[in-house]
Order: C-alpha cells, then sequence, then structure tokens
C-alpha cells in the first residue's frame, strides 16, 4: 500500500470548495501510485472556525457523499477530518472512505485540546475502532491524541498495522511533530501518517511538519512548512521483520502497569 498525505492551507468555511480541493489532490495522489490519501483535521471546514461556524457547517453521514464519489470516481481510499453532527452536538471527526466508496470507519476525537476544543466540540469519542484497507489493518486518531500514549496503544493492541493522524498542530509544538510522532510509530511498532494544515488560519500559525514513519521509527517522508504532498511505501515484509526483531508487544508485562489508569499522584 503506498500512502500520499497532504499539508496544506486548506480552505476555510466552505465545504463545497473542500471537496473540489480533495478531488483535485486525489487526482494527484493517485497519479503518483497512492492507494490512500490523508487529509488534515477538520479539513472540510477548517479547525479554527469557533462554535457558531462549527455547527453550521456540521456534516451528516448523507453529507459525506461528495467524498464517498472522489474515492470511487479515483479508486482511492481518502482519510480527513470534518465536524460531525452527533444528536444536536458536534464532534471532532475523522472519516475513512474506501477506494469503492464505502465508509470503512468513522473516529471521534477522544482528547480535546484546550478551551479551543471544548468550545466547539461538545461530543468527544470513547472508542478506538480499526478497519481493513488492503490487506491491512487501520486505525485513526486525531491530533492531540497522539500526544497520549495510551490511544495509540490500544490501536496496536487492537491489531493495527497503520494508524492515521489528521492534524492541526501549531506554533509552539513543533517537538510534537519532530520527536513524538517517530517514537509512537516505534513504541507500538506500526506506521504512523500525521496530517496538518500549513499556514494561518484566524490568529493560528500551523507549524507543518507532518510524516509518515515507519514501524522502527524511521521518518519515511517529511513535509517542510509551506503546502506539500508526501508519499510512502507500506512494506508488510519489513513491518514482519520489525516486529520479529524487537518483540515489544509481546514482551510487554500487562500485569504491572494497573496503575497507569489512575489518577495522576499530587
Amino acid at each position: 500500500m503506498k500512502i500520499a498525505l497532504y499539508q496544506g492551507p486548506g480552505v476555510i468555511n466552505d465545504p463545497d470548495a473542500a471537496f473540489a480541493l480533495m478531488e483535485r489532490r486525489a487526482v494527484e495522489a493517485k497519479a503518483s501510485g497512492a492507494d490512500l490519501l490523508l487529509m488534515p483535521e477538520m479539513f472540510l471546514s477548517g479547525y479554527n472556525i469557533g462554535p457558531e461556524n462549527a455547527l453550521k457547517y456540521v456534516v451528516t453521514a448523507a453529507g459525506l457523499a461528495p467524498a464517498r464519489r472522489v474515492a470511487k470516481a479515483h479508486g482511492i481510499a481518502l482519510v480527513f477530518g470534518y465536524p460531525e453532527l452527533v444528536g444536536e452536538e458536534v464532534a471532532n471527526s475523522a472519516v475513512l472512505i474506501g477506494p469503492d466508496g464505502e465508509i470503512l470507519l468513522n473516529y471521534r476525537k477522544s482528547h480535546l485540546f484546550g478551551d479551543l476544543d471544548r468550545a466547539m466540540f461538545k461530543h468527544v469519542g470513547t472508542e478506538f475502532p480499526v478497519a481493513k484497507l488492503g490487506g491491512q489493518t487501520v486505525g485513526l486518531l486525531i491530533c492531540y491524541d497522539i500526544e497520549f500514549p495510551e490511544p495509540a496503544r490500544r490501536l496496536a493492541l487492537a491489531g493495527a498495522d497503520i494508524i492515521l493522524v489528521p492534524t492541526a498542530q501549531m506554533v509552539p509544538y513543533d517537538q510534537v511533530a519532530r520527536h513524538v510522532i517517530p517514537a509512537r510509530a516505534y513504541e507500538n511498532q506500526v506506521y504512523l501518517a500525521y496530517a496538518n494544515h500549513s499556514g494561518e488560519d484566524d490568529g493560528l500559525s500551523y507549524i507543518g511538519l507532518s510524516s509518515i514513519c515507519g514501524p522502527d521509527g524511521n521518518v519515511l517522508a517529511a513535509a517542510g512548512t509551506g503546502e506539500e504532498m508526501l508519499l510512502a511505501q507500506v512494506e508488510p515484509a519489513h513491518h514482519a521483520a520489525v516486529r520479529r526483531a524487537d518483540p515489544l508487544l509481546a514482551d510487554r508485562r500487562p500485569e504491572l502497569y494497573g496503575a497507569l489508569a489512575g489518577a495522576p499522584a499530587k
């Protein structure tokens, strides 16, 4: 499987234009041989849009029809973030659409970042589902989720081979992109792709620095701070060799870790 990752400024408060941009990037990715295209957090609306616009531009499953058409028309799987309507609340969500246009997985952000997230998103996810795509098991996380070790480990223990992370990472959190992302790939022995915005958005300066990392923690492709498309190949034989050489997950001792789920010490 070849992964394409789009980093860019996106489109703010204009879902029709966002779907059009998605299709242009899908065509570009497919022409480069990609099987899957990953795009940033809240791609359909922009991230820093405030609670009123988050509610105004919410999308239901039916509203994902244009993306499903793009996936099927061009034979490429898509992952992107969007504001999802859940009941009467907004969730910060990401969806995996297969190359046949079918929705394979929908994930809702489980760790909200500061007042900005909490003002916009009243529905918070609690599940960490995985799905099969092209013989690989795929899981999704969103931005702040990957800064905690537990969500990625949950996915790894559920059998994930690949973790895809739409993000909206801003100044001054370069250390997450540069250090945490390769570490999460290494410690869970998964392919990990982290797709950020670039540019500025109503006072937020995005750092870019998207990347695709291998299961040994090596950075396979890395972006700078501007608009860019990354490509990297998932190699099952290499993946299996990494896990054989250093069986980190098999060598865990869960009976020692119970206290990790408790409250922090005071």
